[in-house]
């Protein structure tokens, strides 16, 4: 009898699911809340651009356009090219749009028994003749639900979007106690562009935030305001957000994506020879960073600003917070049409907020919180299982326990792909869901819960070793082709994909190097 998949979410993550899993012969069935694929990408700020250059964020067999000239691709452009790719491998009939999935339960061995397993699902395979999973979903457009009888989840629901992440405050000084409009960044992209633009004209606006959203956001309303109404920016780190990806005209790949880099970072579980050798060249990537701080601190004039990061590149780099600066943004602050402002906390009151430590309020009309989002409450709350909302966090004060980044031990018949992060989340949720799909065609067993819980626990050691506060954010930034070399052998692939000695150990990686196996 044929399996079923479900995949839920259409973004980029779930289109491959589907690819891939349609490649083994499954018939997936993908939930999408929305009318359209493309996730992230359906509603952006109308300046948003590509933060990744175009190589490095492409799928393996489908490149680019060669319409498409731009290092990096505007909203419609990369949204283009997610939907010329669905069309290429007629993904389109296999998902479900405008149809919200309320929740997921898994039916079968109980509670107890699951605890007792000692292989994943109790027989280490992806599927179960005792397991199935219900998926229940609402379409939009109707509210009528139906519940789906699946062998196998691929939950693909992404952790930047859905669910803001609104800071918390004492009561009566939140938003509740401003006369003006507080927004997230959210709710902003969510508006078609004439509306933006004319929702900031002629108002004092504050934005919360110094990722690229905000940034992004900074650079429309300086446009729309110029000096006479500043853009005023609330940041409690500076961060070593970065012009473009050739510091003094060398690559930044040929720096941090090819396997010498990687030689510098010590990995999870390496033996002493490895180890030897990361505590050899670390040096020589401390000197690294320091190549890289110099040429932006240069070409961006940080200190002029205030803006010179105490932390290092590298730490923004293993954490999969490197951001791309909006051309032009400091030009915005040098004139005064952006004002930066460092708030380690804030409050608001009826005219506008205030700085933790400052007397005077700063007075204002709106303010956007470009504060992120709660990817991890997105993923946990998808479970109606108590037990399986509680185990798939894992400890607060440890990474999310997934092998590989896709599975979780204690929970059977289930991957998660596109949670944690990279530093090209495409090309890494394309290796991720390959590997899924020769999980599901039998291709390699897992290991049992014992060495999958304990790879995690190495895993985490690594995360908080070279991530610090970041580590829940479960960046393979630094690591990326020794990763990738660990879903290579998994699958029975050559995990050395160039050509030649010196090609294999300094020329960067990226899709193209796993175009076939």
């Amino acid at each position: 009898m044929e399996k079923q998949v479900a995949i839920i979410g259409a973004g980029i993550s779930g289109l491959l699911a589907c690819k891939y899993t349609v490649s083994k012969g499954f018939n997936p069935i993908v939930f999408e809340a929305r009318n359209s694929i493309g996730g992230v990408w359906i509603n952006t700020v109308e300046t948003t651009k590509l933060q990744t250059p175009k190589p490095a964020f492409q799928f393996s067999d489908f490149p680019w356009p060669d319409s498409v000239s731009e290092i990096f691709p505007n909203q419609s452009q990369v949204l283009d090219y997610l939907q010329s790719y669905a069309h290429h491998f007629d993904l389109l009939k296999h998902i479900k749009f405008s149809t919200k999935v309320l929740g997921i339960k898994y039916q079968g061995a109980s509670d107890e028994e699951m605890q007792s397993w000692s292989l994943w699902g109790g027989n280490g395979e992806p599927f179960s003749s005792r397991g199935k999973w219900t998926v229940e979903a609402q379409d939009t457009q109707n509210l009528s639900t139906e519940v789906y009888r699946v062998d196998f989840v691929i939950l693909c629901v992404g952790r930047f979007s859905d669910v803001p992440n609104i800071p918390e405050f004492p009561p009566d000084m939140g938003p509740e106690a401003f006369h003006g409009d507080v927004i997230h960044a959210m709710d902003y992209a969510n508006m078609d562009y004439d509306s933006a633009r004319d929702f900031l004209r002629g108002r004092r606006v504050t934005v919360v935030g110094f990722q690229k959203f905000a940034m992004d956001i900074a650079m429309e309303c300086s446009t729309a305001n110029g000096v006479e109404h500043p853009c005023r920016v609330l940041y409690r780190t500076e961060h070593w957000n970065i012009p473009d990806y050739i510091p003094w005209g060398v690559p930044l790949a040929y720096l941090y994506l090819n396997r010498f880099s990687e030689l510098m970072v010590h990995k999870p579980g390496e033996g002493f020879l490895l180890s030897l050798l990361a505590t050899i060249l670390a040096p020589l990537r401390l000197a690294f960073s320091k190549f890289v701080e110099s040429d932006v601190k240069k070409k961006l004039r940080l200190a002029k600003f205030g803006m010179v990061p105490k932390h290092s590149f590298i730490q923004e780099l293993n954490s999969c917070l490197i951001a791309t600066v909006p051309h032009g943004f400091y030009d915005k602050v040098e004139e005064g049409s952006i004002i930066l402002k460092k708030a380690p906390s804030f409050s608001f009151y009826k005219e506008g907020i205030k700085v933790q430590g400052e007397d005077t309020p700063l007075e204002t009309d709106l303010v956007i919180l470009a504060t992120g989002f709660k990817g991890e409450k997105k993923l946990k709350d998808i479970f109606e299982s108590k037990t399986f909302q509680d185990c798939i966090l894992g400890s607060p004060d440890a990474a999310v326990p997934l092998y590989r980044e896709c599975i979780h031990p204690r929970i059977p018949q289930l991957a998660v792909i596109g949670f944690s992060e990279s530093v090209a989340n495409l090309y890494t949720s394309e290796m991720r869901c390959r590997w899924t799909a020769e999980l599901l065609d039998g291709t390699f067993k897992l290991p049992s819960i014992k060495e999958m819980e304990k790879h995690s626990a190495k895993w985490d050691q690594y995360l908080k070793r070279y991530s610090g506060p970041y580590y829940r954010r479960s960046c393979i930034g630094a690591l990326h082709i020794w990763y990738n070399d660990q879903l290579c052998k998994d699958m029975g692939w050559n995990p050395k994909r160039k050509k030649g000695f010196f090609a294999e150990l300094f020329e960067p990686y990226g899709p193209a190097d796993y175009v076939s196996s």
